[in-house]
């Protein structure tokens, strides 16, 4: 069995290995080095990112909510400094663990509501923009659960966590120091991660 990936830690150059190899290489730990620590870089840039979190910590929309989506989102970029983020902040405001590891499969677990459900939809479709564009049935059933307010907000949360997560993979941020505090949204990454 051959398979295509990375010969040594975290190259991008690919390589086919037998799976003996395979299993080698998996054993190595891939030890992400951050680019640069663009809070320090361009504070203002920051204060910009951290702007829409702090108009949506106002809005009606319920902050497990948010996180799931921003959670979703994060999956979809392969953010992991943000994965590692909201998956904390969802067991911080009391999420079952269940339902944060299941959230990639989303469409198949009974324990969404339809309003999660509408969102989830919602977040994956202003993600990844198939055919440049939010299809007309993910839009109807997303207004079938939110009013107008709550889907721009809704719509904002989901803008904002894509810039957050490509800040972070830009500069390669690193996982795993976040703490949540009083769960403000989108609290200030920890200056040793970037």
């Amino acid at each position: 069995m051959l398979l295509a990936i990375p010969a040594t830690g975290c190259t991008s150059t690919d390589q086919v290995l037998s799976f003996g190899k395979y299993w080698q290489w998996s054993q190595r730990r891939c030890v992400v080095e951050p680019r640069l620590d663009y809070k320090r870089a361009a504070p203002g840039a920051f204060r910009a990112l951290l702007a829409p979190g702090e108009y949506l910590a106002t809005s009606e929309l319920d902050p497990k909510l948010l996180n799931l989506v921003e959670l979703r989102a994060s999956q979809i970029n392969g953010c992991a400094y943000c994965l590692d983020m909201h998956s904390k902040d969802l067991r911080a405001l009391g999420e079952s663990e269940q339902r944060i590891y299941v959230l990639d499969a989303w469409r198949d677990a009974p324990f969404y509501t339809d309003r999660e459900r509408a969102a989830l939809a919602w977040t994956e479709a202003v993600t990844s923009l198939p055919n440049r564009e939010v299809p007309d049935n993910v839009y109807d059933e997303a207004r079938r659960h939110f009013s107008a307010r709550e889907l721009v907000d809704l719509t904002l949360a989901i803008t904002a966590i894509n810039s957050w997560n490509r800040m972070n993979i830009a500069f390669r941020s690193v996982a795993g120091s976040y703490q949540p505090r009083a769960l403000a949204h989108h609290p200030e990454p920890a200056a040793a991660t970037h």
